[in-house]
């Protein structure tokens, strides 16, 4: 009986694992998600250390590297798993085992409640993420280990003056504002360039948007020139040094000179890695984004300008580390703040300060019960607006006196 699961995110990774438990199954090592905007080729171990990842589960779930031959012609249930769903529901899928010997799941996204499931199956999701899912040791080692060819690793380099420094998760890439619809500060021709793209990625279901509407609504990844307004409200000096972990930015550097006039000490891992230490990451933005993850879990600060898989993925784990300072920007907030000081009504300094603190005071990463669903909101639709629970594995996987 084996789980086969593909266009899987690490995420999604440590729920199959849970999954795989439930149903009493052998979990074949997941495809990752290669239907994105970049198109990455990276297999599961160009990222993450392969053996590491099934011997720290053996005691949990069997994992296999690849179906056995004897079983890649068999007939397979091609399975979408309802979204975050039950330990019942799964118990009920395991009347498939009668017919076939392997379900194929096609899609893995968020197929796991968030709650209400067993506190054992709980620290398994914790311990698949935070333990078995450790990087390929080429990642690992320009990331944060010493090498031969790398004197230094990224972070010691980044610290290398006795330096604090904000990891800043810059959601501004092409992919990015076209499926959120988010066109504030574009010209014409480049807000045309992300409607033809949106219309033209057949799995991006919403096709029609309205961007004023997004972003009033929250919706939007912050621009590099609000990011820059948001930190120096926070009281942040120009002398800062924020590591920039991001893809391509939209604009390219002319997008972000607002951002570096207010901070110009900003780092990208092109920056402090040499040319042939990146150069075997080369179109592979599924690995520069491993080496982001790290450097962003071992930051002082972690600020993210958009709630995407990474950003959830780090706040988390960061709060499993030890409620490390994570500021996650109230989106909707500082939108309403931002059109205020555009109109002239209010300028940058203690007034918007104060305003900006205030807003943030509780949005810094300390310990708290994951958010439930909101209010009013019924049915299945509900769990939609619960609080992820890899982006906050507070009570279940964080505590002093039990392991992990």
């Amino acid at each position: 009986m084996r789980i086969l699961a593909e266009n899987a995110s690490t995420m999604d990774i440590a729920d199959m694992v849970a999954v795989a438990r439930i149903m009493n199954a052998t979990l074949v090592i997941p495809q990752l998600d290669r239907r994105s905007f970049w198109k990455d080729s990276s297999t599961f171990a160009d990222i993450f250390d392969e053996l590491h990842f099934m011997m720290t589960l053996e005691g949990d779930v069997r994992i296999v590297k690849e179906l056995p031959k004897q079983l890649e012609s068999v007939p397979r249930a091609r399975k979408h798993f309802t979204s975050w769903s039950s330990m019942g529901y799964y118990e009920e899928m395991t009347h498939l085992w009668k017919e076939y010997q392997v379900i194929h799941v096609a899609k893995s996204d968020s197929r796991l409640a968030n709650n209400d499931l067993p506190i054992d199956i709980q620290r398994l999701r914790c311990r698949a993420l935070y333990h078995a899912l450790r990087f390929s040791p080429q990642i690992e080692n320009l990331g944060k280990s010493c090498m031969t060819v790398t004197p230094q690793k990224l972070v010691e380099r980044l610290r290398s003056h006795g330096r604090r420094y904000i990891a800043l998760h810059l959601r501004y890439e092409k992919d990015m504002l076209s499926f959120t619809g988010c066109t504030y500060g574009l010209t014409d021709a480049e807000s045309e360039e992300l409607r033809i793209m949106r219309e033209n990625t057949n799995h991006w279901r919403m096709k029609k948007i309205n961007a004023t509407e997004q972003r009033i609504g929250g919706f939007c990844p912050l621009t590099p020139k609000e990011i820059g307004i948001f930190l120096r409200a926070l009281g942040y000096p120009p002398s800062t040094l924020i590591y920039v972990a991001a893809g391509e930015i939209y604009g390219g550097d002319a997008r972000l000179l607002e951002l570096k006039s207010r901070f110009p000490n900003l780092i990208f891992k092109e920056t402090i890695a040499t040319q042939e230490e990146m150069k075997a990451f080369a179109h592979h933005s599924s690995q520069t984004a491993a080496l982001d993850y790290i450097i962003s879990i071992e930051s002082d600060v972690f600020i993210p300008s958009h709630s995407g898989n990474m950003a959830r993925a780090v706040e988390g784990h960061r709060r499993f580390l030890g409620h490390r300072k994570t500021i996650i920007p109230d989106r909707k907030g500082l939108v309403n703040l931002f059109d205020i000081l555009e109109a002239g009504q209010l300028k940058e300094g203690s007034s918007l300060s104060y305003h900006v603190t205030q807003m943030h005071k509780n949005r810094q990463g300390a310990p708290r019960e994951r958010r439930g669903s909101l209010l009013g909101i019924k049915g299945r639709a509900r769990f939609r607006t619960e609080e992820s629970f890899y982006e906050n594995p507070y009570p279940e996987c964080i505590c002093s006196s039990k392991e992990h």
